[in-house]
């Protein structure tokens, strides 16, 4: 498999590989918008040339969507194959380039998100384990920040000690949901569960995060998505409408 870089000379025409074959479609153009102007900033979003879920896109720490201290480190937002892609060593593929691009820039490892056993939407500890990362920091109730640092390197990332005071500053009453445009899913799904939650009478307050700052300061390690219910956290995964509802039946709303 060839692997085509993402670059603002063929961002329009190049397809980003997540679950949404309409270039047009809301998504596709929130999340290009997004890449755009991280691009600018040292991101590489790395695809395999083909159309379907099978990329990487990671960015140097300083610069990431997440409240982490990794000074040196390049950040994995998202290592992501599946489908028919599964199981041809892509993925190790992806990873390769991506830890020979972060030594050859002079990076000091890799960090990446996960959690304690396999989640939607982070990346696999299991996988992740068996590439030589390591847990450097956890964070409630399930989120795990784990490294790959390059050899010599003795600092190891760590979730922000601001976390726990954003956490501590979420809304206590009704929902309140966190979202950026880095996942795509979210320019749908989140006017979605707004009309639901009219409709219900629930009470939602959404904070769309637009900036670096914003994202470095959040309450949640994973940005892209983060519900909570009378200040207690709730999921991190983008819900379909029908889960949705579920969850909000499983709160008594």
């Amino acid at each position: 498999m060839n692997l085509i870089q993402i670059t603002p000379e063929n961002l329009e025409t190049e397809h980003i590989c997540c679950a949404i074959s309409n270039e047009r479609d809301c998504q596709v153009q929130a999340k290009k918008a997004w890449l755009a102007k991280r691009l600018e900033e040292g991101l590489v979003f790395l695809k395999g040339d083909v159309r379907g879920k099978c990329f990487i896109e990671y960015i140097p720490a300083e610069h990431a969507w997440a409240p982490i201290e990794a000074e040196g480190y390049m950040y994995i937002d998202c290592l992501w194959v599946s489908g028919q892609f599964k199981g041809h060593g892509y993925s190790s593929l992806l990873l390769d380039e991506c830890i020979r691009d972060a030594k050859e820039k002079g990076r000091r490892g890799l960090a990446v998100l996960s959690s304690e056993k396999k989640l939607g939407y982070l990346s696999d500890p299991k996988y992740l384990k068996y590439k030589g990362f390591q847990t450097t920091d956890a964070a409630g109730p399930h989120f795990r920040l784990m490294a790959l640092p390059f050899e010599g390197q003795t600092e190891l990332p760590r979730f922000s000690p601001r976390l726990q005071q954003a956490a501590a500053q979420v809304p206590k009453t009704g929902l309140v949901l966190y979202y950026t445009s880095q996942c795509p899913f979210t320019a749908k799904y989140v006017p979605l569960l707004e009309a639901i939650c009219r409709d219900r009478n629930v009470p939602i307050q959404t904070f769309h995060i637009t900036t670096t700052e914003q994202a470095q300061n959040a309450p949640c390690p994973y940005t892209a998505f983060s519900l909570y219910w009378n200040g207690g956290f709730v999921t991190h995964e983008i819900p379909s409408e029908k889960k949705f509802e579920k969850l909000l039946a499983d709160l008594g709303l």
